[in-house]
């Protein structure tokens, strides 16, 4: 289908307390469209001078526009230096972290000067060899921190980065070089463009003394290593997987979508940050013994979801999330065959059923409006779970299908879980609502205390869901091993209680649940 109409059928669709809880104030009727960052980095103190020229497209006449700020407070935060419309000045309030200027219709273009030390966002520390760095770090909203924008992923636009620094400094940046001059006076200046939205989540900086190289080119696209000059050929040969993921992606979904894959070694919060085109990797991933490739296939797997199909509320982040811990084991499968595939969801399976107990909710929990809160097992591993439920489901064939005309719907834009639940029920022609409702907005799983016996030829498998507050629907497959040789049974459970007879001229010598894995569920 095109892209145009099946965008149309789906805002026709649209759900309009989707939003729920995510409760960022948004600028209605603006779509920044560009922002360009000039950034001035110095070895004397952690002070960095910025200027913004921030580029709206108002739909409607509105009151005012604001951007994301952290305000000075004692050490830390921006203090403003600036405001003005092309070289105009114009006046501006700044308050509770939030500059707020007048709006009117039509394409403006802010520029916003300011400076101070980010607290957070822009990490300037040294590396673990001592060299001093600094880092963009800013998943999920400390963008604000060093960079006026819309701190939220759904306004998502093209940027440029031009970073002025020492020039002993190697500098990376989301987009692609498109500079790179000295200054003449000890400093350098870097120039980075990224014509591909993006959401502030996913931009970043890496400044620091680095090795670097080209990996190789899958469809023109570079992939390079970007990692410390003392870990050179470790890390060179730790990252060099990043080719062959991308050819997996590229082949299985779609077109890359940005302009490079920079794989970086960086000082960050996360083991690994999937910042558009240049992922952030923890700074031990580099070993030398190549034990980071799943790390890896997760954060190239985001480059397509979430980076370019990118959530519109928080809290349904698992399509970000649940999309790339799948997708990484969709390439492990490739790669290594199917054993990989179940020995990889039965340690999800036990990890979402510990956090269950812990923390009963569901994958989209509509209670938290704290972006910082969302990530968890629901939406890493239970979501990933969904996804290889719905693939048994559809079966192969329509699965990928779906997952790559939901990508060629919603490359970069924004999405929510009915949209992706629309695209799949289109190109499969099933309704698929009641599959959604049961394990992206139900908490829990089945929990299924079972057993069999053999008589008259026969397998008699009772069956009792013993969770409290919701009947799962699901198909359960039973192997049936007799004679050395295991066949599979398929029961249709859409009740609390089943007794399944199951013709068998043998007595098996065992009978178990899901024997290839395609089910969520505890076995009590």
């Amino acid at each position: 289908m095109k892209r145009t109409l099946l965008l149309a059928i789906l805002a026709l669709l649209w759900n309009s307390t989707a939003y729920s809880q995510d409760v960022y104030e948004r600028n209605e009727f603006a779509d920044v469209r560009h922002y360009v960052f000039s950034l001035e980095l110095n070895d004397s103190n952690n002070r960095i001078t910025g200027e913004a020229l921030v580029t709206v497209d108002f739909k409607d006449e509105v009151e005012n526009f604001s951007l994301d700020l952290i305000k000075k407070s004692g050490e830390f935060g921006m203090e403003l230096i600036g405001m003005s419309e092309g070289e105009r000045p114009i006046s501006y309030e700044y308050e509770n972290n939030k500059i707020i200027v007048p709006a009117k219709s039509g394409i403006k273009t802010y520029k916003v000067q300011y400076q101070g030390i980010p607290e957070r966002g822009l990490v300037i520390d040294t590396t673990k060899f001592g060299q001093r760095s600094f880092f963009g770090d800013n998943w999920p909203n400390l963008a604000r921190h060093w960079l006026p924008c819309v701190d939220h992923p759904y306004d998502k636009a093209s940027l440029e980065f031009k970073i002025t620094a020492p020039d002993k400094y190697d500098v990376v940046a989301t987009g692609k070089k498109v500079e790179e001059s000295s200054l003449g006076n000890g400093y350098k200046i870097t120039h980075y463009h990224e014509p591909a939205p993006v959401a502030m989540k996913v931009v970043t900086i890496g400044v620091t003394q680095f090795a670097t190289k080209l990996l190789g080119k899958v469809n023109d696209i570079p992939v390079t290593a970007w990692v410390y000059p003392e870990n050179r050929l470790d890390g060179f040969s730790d990252y060099a997987v990043a080719v062959n993921v991308l050819e997996y992606f590229v082949k299985n979904i779609g077109p890359y979508p940005f302009a490079k894959l920079a794989n970086m070694q960086a000082k960050t919060q996360w083991g690994g940050l999937e910042n558009a085109g240049t992922i952030a990797y923890f700074e031990n991933s580099v070993s030398g013994k190549n034990e980071v490739e799943g790390l890896i296939a997760h954060e190239i797997a985001h480059q397509w979801f979430g980076n370019s199909a990118t959530e519109n509320s928080w809290n349904h982040v698992w399509l970000s999330e649940g999309f790339a811990t799948y997708f990484t084991i969709l390439y492990q499968e490739d790669v290594y065959g199917n054993n990989k595939r179940k020995e990889e969801l039965i340690l999800d399976r036990r990890q979402v059923i510990e956090y269950y107990k812990r923390n009963p909710s569901a994958v989209v929990d509509n209670s938290i409006k704290n972006p910082m809160r969302v990530l968890s097992t629901n939406t890493y591993q239970k979501g990933s779970w969904v996804l290889n439920m719905l693939r048994r489901k559809l079966g192969d064939e329509i699965f990928w299908k779906g997952i790559r005309q939901y990508y060629e719907a919603f490359r970069d834009s924004n999405v929510m879980t009915g949209d992706f639940r629309v695209v799949m029920e289109k190109v499969s022609g099933e309704d698929l609502e009641s599959f959604f409702q049961q394990w992206i907005y139900t908490k829990g799983y089945p929990e299924i205390q079972w057993n069999w016996e053999y008589q008259n030829k026969k397998i008699i498998v009772s069956l009792e869901q013993k969770q409290e507050h919701f009947a799962f629907g699901f198909p359960l497959e039973v192997g049936i091993t007799a004679n050395g040789k295991t066949t599979i049974e398929t029961l249709r459970v859409d009740n609390n209680r089943h007794t399944f007879e199951i013709v068998s001229d043998t007595k098996p010598e065992e009978v178990i649940l899901d024997p290839d894995v395609w089910l969520l569920f505890e076995e009590k």
